[in-house]
């Protein structure tokens, strides 16, 4: 069992790093750490005597006052290396930084020197220390005007705002889901290499990033059409854009056309592909409990009634979304919501389902939680 201590276990990166491993850090546990203990040194020894590798995120990415973000971040790392100095622990350190350590800001001058201090540390005392240098990372749920231009252009849309670019730079994307891969790995495997940088996987200008979420929200907020999400760039992207809609908006009401014959609805419109599928699901029965990580999944209700249930996995509240085939809608799944779905009629209940990929038994990110 690998004990592994994570500083800013409740950031952007720590969060989703901390609900990854709890579902994919079999041979891990996770060390609990507390920010205060940065200014506690005898909690700060018993935390560093009681990891085998350190996780070292902890950091403060704005501040009004820009003396204050170098300074604490320099004192958050360097209150770290005196933990080590004096328990005289030796865990293995990964510690992430930044493409901005190319400019000359107070928060690129911090990073930088902990990165090269961290390093220096590790190989006098025999240990390892993987300093990595990670592009503009964007995922869900990510806190607008803070954590990503992603994050901040997908709240504005989604609440109405208008978004305004500051500057119209290049800027290089990493998915957030890349990043804890990669920190996965490097827990089970640590290595000592000061500077590893991470290839983004798509660099485009601040305009096009705009232009590309513009388009989901034109196509996805007003006809709930899925776009054609040609790589896992645009894929994660919308993803991303999807975690910032309330849940309470679902189900999405479906267009019926009716006539003497009947009637007749489209349930997905996508350029996206993907497989479609449907279940009879008896009274009283529960499919599901269940969570993606990537996968865009649509539930339809054709026939009975039912309750979709949803939960966040690192939460406990529970949205609750009645259903019903005589007034069609759709619910989307958003990745990393466990869900569910129950006959709670008297009849059998017809589900159309529709995802963004086929099904495949080998990696079908398809992972179970019980709601």
């Amino acid at each position: 069992m690998i004990r592994v201590g994570i500083t800013g276990a409740s950031g952007f990166i720590g969060s989703h790093l901390r609900r990854y491993l709890g579902y994919f850090g079999e041979d891990i546990q996770v060390v609990e750490f507390i920010r205060e203990w940065f200014d506690e040194p005898s909690a700060m020894d018993a935390f560093v005597l009681s990891c085998d590798v350190i996780v070292h995120l902890a950091a403060v990415n704005r501040h009004p006052d820009p003396a204050y973000v170098e300074a604490r971040n320099r004192d958050v790392s360097a209150r770290l290396l005196e933990s080590l100095h004096r328990t005289q622990a030796r865990p293995a350190i990964v510690f992430t930084s930044s493409v901005q350590e190319e400019k000359d800001t107070p928060y690129a001058r911090a990073k930088r020197w902990a990165r090269l201090v961290l390093a220096d540390w590790a190989m006098q005392h025999g240990t390892r220390c993987c300093g990595l240098i990670i592009p503009n990372v964007f995922g869900p749920f990510g806190e607008p005007y803070y954590h990503s231009v992603v994050t901040t252009f997908c709240h504005q849309l989604h609440t109405g705002e208008e978004p305004h670019i500051l500057l119209d730079a290049e800027v290089a994307f990493i998915p957030m889901l890349d990043v804890i891969r990669e920190l996965h790995a490097l827990i089970l495997h640590p290595v000592h290499d000061p500077e590893r940088r991470i290839p983004a996987i798509r660099t485009l200008r601040v305009s096009t990033l705009l232009e590309m979420l513009r388009g989901f929200h034109e196509s996805y907020s007003g006809r709930y059409e899925i776009p054609s999400l040609p790589t896992p760039f645009e894929l994660a992207l919308f993803n991303t854009y999807r975690s910032f809609i309330p849940l309470p908006s679902y189900p999405l009401p479906l267009q019926v056309h009716r006539d003497l014959r009947g009637s007749l609805a489209e349930v997905v419109r996508s350029g996206r592909g993907g497989q479609v599928f449907f279940s009879i699901t008896r009274p009283g029965i529960t499919r599901g409990n269940h969570f993606h990580l990537r996968k865009v999944e649509r539930f339809c209700v054709l026939k009975g009634e039912a309750l979709i249930r949803l939960r966040r996995i690192d939460q406990e509240e529970v949205v609750a979304i009645h259903v019903n085939g005589d007034q069609p809608s759709v619910v989307d799944m958003p990745v990393w919501y466990t869900h569910s779905i129950t006959n709670t009629g008297d009849t059998d209940l017809l589900t159309l389902f529709w995802s963004s990929e086929f099904y495949d038994p080998e990696d079908a990110d398809t992972w179970p939680s019980i709601v």
